[in-house]
């Protein structure tokens, strides 16, 4: 009776950390597409939504520790507790980054854009997809499938590479972009930082499985 009242909690405390990380990647959704569309109130939304994902947060590292406080749990179980702690940690800073974008679609409001964007929100649809692909396994305790969705993070190193180079041919062809290409480069910067954190989040996933913490970002 015990452990399935854990087990009924410890699934709880999974579908709170899955329904943030939706929250998370629909920030992240938003964001791109007010930049994308130059859409003021769209990202406007991004920056008030914020306290939203900020109190998720908090509310899941209570319920964590009172989950600690009452169970008592064994080894692994206290593992993923503990990891889902700092999976909502990295969430709350992927969403700071969604603002830093959103912010940035306000700076640039009354801009005509130096060129159409495609990377960016290519960039966005894999973190997205990376956030998705680990939280799910996080819930399945899948190392194996955690330790792949890393392997993404590759792909976003290219394409920032990519545009960096093209958005310096830009500025110096003409200096007067180099407001608005910096502010760019922000963005994709912002965005490589969101992979950081999900692998991050991959890396808290293995630790459940082998109980040692392997840094995947290097």
């Amino acid at each position: 009776m015990v452990r399935k009242s854990f087990d009924d909690e410890l699934s709880s405390l999974h579908h709170e950390v899955i329904r943030m990380g939706s929250a998370v990647e629909k920030q992240i959704d938003d964001c791109i597409s007010a930049l994308t569309n130059q859409n003021i109130c769209l990202a406007e939304r991004v920056i008030d939504n914020d306290d939203y994902i900020d109190k998720m947060e908090v509310d899941i590292e209570e319920r964590c520790i009172k989950l600690i406080a009452r169970q008592q749990p064994l080894a692994t179980d206290l593992r993923t507790i503990f990891t889902g702690i700092k999976i909502v940690t990295d969430l709350e800073r992927i969403a700071d980054h969604a603002v830093d974008i959103a912010k940035i679609t306000i700076k640039l409001k009354d801009e005509k854009y130096i060129k159409p964007l495609i990377d960016i929100p290519r960039m966005a649809d894999i973190v997205q997809g990376m956030i998705k692909d680990g939280l799910d396994a996080y819930v399945r305790v899948d190392a194996k499938f955690a330790e792949d969705i890393c392997k993404r993070d590759d792909e976003i190193d290219a394409i920032y590479e990519d545009v960096f180079r093209e958005l310096l041919l830009i500025m110096i062809d003409d200096p007067k972009t180099i407001n608005q290409a910096t502010q760019f480069l922000f963005v994709c910067k912002f965005l490589e930082r969101i992979a950081d954190h999900v692998t991050n989040l991959c890396e808290w996933t293995i630790y459940i499985v082998t109980g040692e913490h392997k840094d995947l970002n290097a």
